[in-house]
């Protein structure tokens, strides 16, 4: 019943959207709320049909919907250029359907229902990329519907090649649930489970932004108004993650994780690298933000990759980057409305035109760095630990060097921002309550988590890392 209600509101909710047009914005924030309180309870409750791994998907992408449903009011209200722009009725609906979808793939058990649910969120979040209707938001939609629909036709060869190795003559009961493939992993056809693994890897790699594949996140990131980047980069990309360690449970179980380790550390890497040197001249700050969320991406793989403590990890830093980038890409959208540019050049004295959102802006840029005492330190030194337990000694100097450079390029490039003189004849902007509040909320909790984790959440994280073979 409550696996059920927490899909059916934000659906219900998108259809009063759509018709009552006054009042979508506020139909946004009640099933925004309702959801939380709805994902509250499956901590208490804990349904049947939702395992650790959904519940802690589930959880963060019902906390980022509601800080973003927050924020959303003012913005919209705020930062529209023109007519062109997508109405408040048809935003709120479009967001709620995303929201639905995104729901949909941490209550799915079965991989064809998983698949379907990865294949709604794209077709659910397309619109909102396409929110500012102009030239250049039109591409960034386009890139992102080819590309990611690129992957998710792998990804359902990857469904067919698991379906081929669960295959037994005569029977025809259902063979693509998790709990089902599971229990039968010993007898799967490895050489086709193999190739389920990869294919799926690649293709919702593409989607959760791996590189070489993730060649539309920054466009997408870029064009889309800043509390969807901020549902994207926060949820959307954790939601593919989520559809790649399904399948890694059975790899697990199967006793094939160190054919697949190498894939996920040679992807992991290759997307931290590659974030890096973009990062060292990016001149525009959301598309900073998003190549930023690439090297996180990354770092999620090698986690997987280093298997062990470093399940536990990568677990950990989805709460965290979820919880920073999501703060980092409002606060963006706040210099947005301010400065009416997202190039990192036209953007001097924030602590003077903006001051609270100057400030929010560089804790979260250091909090994203991995600065202490914020969770995203404590979640990256962890990963570095794991890696050098398992023994990868030169993969962990290498992190190291690289996690280094990228705090080195990201404050050059950001920081700027907040100090110095703002352009001539600038006057101070109002700064809403609710145009901070959710990144201050977020970026607490980042902080809390660095220096306490509650006992509910560690004892999920671990559970969740149990199903991975992992372990804190």
């Amino acid at each position: 019943m409550l696996t059920s209600l927490l899909l059916l509101v934000p659906v219900v909710a998108a259809g009063l959207a759509f018709l009552r047009r006054k009042d979508s914005v506020r139909i946004l924030l009640v099933a925004a709320a309702a959801h939380g309180a709805l994902t509250a309870a499956a901590w208490i409750v804990r349904p049947a049909g939702l395992d650790e791994l959904g519940r802690l998907f589930l959880s963060v992408i019902s906390t980022l919907f509601l800080a973003t449903a927050w924020y959303a009011p003012g913005y919209l209200r705020g930062s529209q250029p023109d007519a062109r722009t997508m109405s408040e009725s048809a935003f709120s609906g479009s967001a709620l359907l995303f929201l639905a979808s995104m729901t949909l793939v941490t209550i799915s058990r079965h991989f064809g229902l998983v698949w379907v649910a990865i294949e709604a969120t794209t077709l659910a979040s397309a619109p909102l990329i396409y929110y500012h209707r102009d030239a250049r938001s039109l591409e960034a939609t386009w890139k992102y519907l080819i590309l990611c629909s690129v992957g998710i036709a792998l990804a359902l060869l990857g469904t067919f090649c698991l379906n081929v190795a669960a295959y037994v003559p005569g029977q025809t009961a259902d063979r693509l649930t998790v709990d089902t493939l599971v229990a039968r992993a010993a007898s799967l056809n490895p050489v086709w489970l193999k190739a389920a693994a990869l294919l799926l890897l690649v293709g919702y790699g593409t989607k959760m932004g791996l590189a070489p594949m993730h060649t539309w996140l920054p466009d997408a990131h870029s064009e889309a108004p800043s509390l969807v980047s901020a549902l994207l980069s926060g949820a959307l990309l954790n939601c593919a993650f989520l559809g790649i360690l399904r399948l890694q449970q059975v790899v697990v179980a199967a006793g094939l994780s160190s054919v697949t380790a190498p894939w996920f550390l040679a992807l992991g890497f290759a997307s931290v690298a590659l974030a890096g040197i973009f990062i060292l001249r990016q001149a525009d700050f959301k598309r900073l933000l998003a190549y930023s969320s690439v090297e996180h991406m990354g770092l999620l793989a090698i986690g997987v990759g280093l298997g062990g403590a470093g399940i536990y990890a990568g677990l950990f830093h989805v709460v965290n980057h979820a919880l920073v980038k999501a703060a980092l890409f409002l606060l963006a959208g706040n210099l947005l409305t301010a400065y009416r540019s997202k190039q990192v050049r036209d953007v001097r004295g924030a602590l003077r035109i903006a001051p609270r959102t100057a400030r929010l802006w560089m804790l979260g840029l250091f909090a994203i760095s991995g600065v202490p005492p914020f969770g995203v330190f404590l979640s990256k030194f962890l990963l570095l630990r794991a890696a050098v337990q398992a023994g990868h000694l030169r993969l962990a100097v290498l992190l190291a060097g690289l996690l280094a450079l990228i705090f080195a390029a990201m404050s050059a490039r950001a920081l700027p921002m907040v100090f110095g003189m703002p352009p001539d004849g600038m006057a101070p902007a109002a700064e809403r309550r609710s145009a901070t509040g959710p990144s201050l909320l977020l970026l607490g909790g980042a902080l809390i988590l660095g220096l306490w984790m509650p006992a509910p959440l560690g004892a999920l994280l671990a559970g969740a890392a149990r199903t991975l073979g992992g372990a804190p």
